[in-house]
Order: C-alpha cells, then sequence, then structure tokens
C-alpha cells in the first residue's frame, strides 16, 4: 500500500472516529436523566445491608424514596436512632416513626409434640426433605426443622431450639424476608411486633385427626372465636384465622381456651419450646 492510500486510510478512520465521537456526546447530552446528588450522600449514611426491611429492594431505592418524598428515615429496620436522625438531618425532613415488623413462624410442632413417622436420612436441608414425603414428619404441613431459614438469615436473628423449631429475636430482626422465602413450607410471615395474636399452625386437618400428629394442632373447635372479639377470628378450611384488620379488639382472652395451644398471644419474642397449655402467652 502506497502512502497515499495510507493517509487516505488514516483520514478516513479519523473523520469516522470524530463523527461517531460528537454522535455519542450529543446522544450523552441530550439523553442524560440528571439524577439528585443527594442520593448519593444519602446512600452513604444507610446501613447498606440492602436487606429489603424498608419495603424497597436495596438501600439505594430507599434513598432514592427518601429523597422522592415517599419514604421517612425511621422506616429503615437496620439503623439506630443516631443513624435515622442523621439521615432526617442530611435531608431536612422528619425522621418519621418506625413500626418494627419482624417474622412470626406459623407453627409450633416440634419434636416433643408432632409425630415422626420416619427417619429422613437425606440431605440436611428443609428444601429437600419436603421432596421425600416432608422428611418424614407426620403433619406435612409442619416445620422440617432442618434450619434453611436460620442459614438464610444474615443478621444472625434466628437459633434454632431444642425441639427443632426456629425462634426469632425481634431485637436481631429487621423483617429482610429472607426466611420467608427459604421455607419450602410456607410457614414464616412478617408482620409489626405489636400484632400479638398469631395461630401457630398451619394444619391440613382438623379435630382429633390434626391433634393426633401434632398436640399444638389447631382442631377447629372454635373455642377462639367465641372468647374473641366479634369477627376477630373465624374458621376457615378447618383452622382458626385472624382478621388482623381488626387487630385493634385483640386480647389475650381470646387464647384463654384453645385447648392444644396453637393460638397464642406473644409478648416480644415467640417462645415455641412450652408444653401444650391452653390460654397460652408467651414472652
Amino acid at each position: 500500500m502506497d502512502l497515499g492510500a495510507l493517509l487516505l486510510s488514516a483520514l478516513t478512520l479519523g473523520t469516522l472516529g470524530l463523527f461517531f465521537g460528537g454522535l455519542i456526546a450529543l446522544s450523552h447530552k441530550r439523553l442524560h436523566v440528571w439524577e439528585d446528588p443527594r442520593i448519593d450522600g444519602t446512600v452513604n449514611l444507610l446501613p447498606g445491608t440492602n436487606c429489603g426491611g424498608c419495603g424497597f429492594p436495596g438501600c439505594r431505592a430507599f434513598a432514592e424514596a427518601l429523597v422522592g418524598g415517599k419514604a421517612q428515615p425511621a422506616g429503615c429496620t437496620n439503623m439506630g436512632k443516631e443513624q435515622v436522625l442523621a439521615v432526617a438531618g442530611y435531608l431536612g425532613v422528619e425522621a418519621g416513626e418506625a413500626r418494627k415488623r419482624v417474622a412470626r413462624l406459623l407453627c409450633a410442632g416440634g419434636t416433643h409434640v408432632a409425630i415422626q413417622q420416619a427417619r429422613y436420612r437425606g440431605l440436611a436441608t428443609c428444601a429437600a426433605a419436603k421432596a421425600v414425603a416432608s422428611g418424614g414428619k407426620g403433619c406435612s404441613w409442619g416445620c422440617l426443622g432442618l434450619a434453611d431459614c436460620e442459614r438464610a438469615c444474615s443478621f444472625g436473628a434466628i437459633r434454632m431450639n431444642r425441639f427443632g423449631l426456629p425462634v426469632v429475636e425481634p431485637d436481631k430482626c429487621t423483617a429482610c424476608n429472607d426466611c420467608v422465602e427459604a421455607c419450602p413450607q410456607d410457614l414464616f410471615t412478617l408482620m409489626p411486633i405489636d400484632w400479638k395474636l398469631i395461630v401457630q399452625c398451619k394444619s391440613a386437618l382438623e379435630g382429633e385427626p390434626a391433634e393426633a400428629l401434632c398436640k399444638f394442632a389447631c382442631t377447629a373447635c372454635g373455642k377462639c372465636v367465641l372468647d374473641a372479639a366479634p369477627e376477630l377470628i373465624a374458621i376457615r378450611g378447618g383452622l382458626a384465622v385472624v382478621d388482623y384488620g381488626r387487630i385493634g379488639t385483640a386480647a389475650p382472652g381470646a387464647t384463654a381456651r384453645c385447648p392444644t395451644g396453637a393460638i397464642a398471644w406473644v409478648e416480644g419474642r415467640q417462645v415455641l419450646d412450652r408444653e401444650p397449655v391452653a390460654g397460652s402467652v408467651v414472652a
């Protein structure tokens, strides 16, 4: 290739480079979406755990909501009071009031009260056991006790007790939803800590057949319905169901005559290593 051809090639490539470079610069200028710089500042003040307890899919999404006035700093379940005030001060907004949510287990059927029909010897996870006759547990709807939830909790808020049931520590729980997703039995739910009336059973049976498999099973006897405020509790599909839209009318008396202790009034930590008793109030 002679010198003239080389110069022509270089000139052509240089011209094309300038053209496309200018086109990219113009596109960036026209298509650029301005972002409030306070978002990055707020992200730096947040804990960075991306737990989702605030109801948003990560700390950055929460920061965007804060800057946009769609959330309040106290909505972060993983910040202390000083951190919340720091975020509020940075944005010049009210801190708001946090309504703490915690994970609750809808099962009290540990090894001391639930029948084990066969011994499971496979992979030691609840997900694997569920695929093999629910790990041999008589109440196939109950907790399988192999700690998938404990391993999923990155905040150390769940520990397995001596009867193979997960116990949630409210002070450590951030309501991140990881245990809810990890449980193959769908036994965890997130609820405000001041919702104290809990049905600790998801029985697929009712009456004597259910109690024969677990001493804590809800037998659908209806006594809690009679003892609770009107329309607070109903029996549906053989199971007591609390209408949390009416939770303000709840009182410990709703558990007074439960023959198995399936329905409990929870004060703080949900204790799951007690013996079956009526009128369960746990601390």
